[in-house]
């Protein structure tokens, strides 16, 4: 069981990755579906969506 300094933690991360993630894509510029396909994958995977794209999602940004 986890105490709860380590729930506050994981809410946390829960919280603020897609806060995060979703900061970056949506003024950002993609190629055709990408953004929708970003965002879907933010939303709808809570922890890995998040942390997938701001490991390798912000490099297919368009600049």
């Amino acid at each position: 069981m986890l105490t709860q300094a380590e729930l506050i933690i994981v809410g946390s991360l829960v919280v603020i990755l897609p806060v995060l993630a979703l900061i970056s894509i949506i003024p950002g510029k993609f190629e055709k579906n990408d953004k929708l396909i970003w965002i879907l994958a933010v939303l709808l995977v809570p922890i890995l969506g998040p942390i997938i794209y701001l490991l390798a999602g912000r490099k297919n940004k368009i600049k």
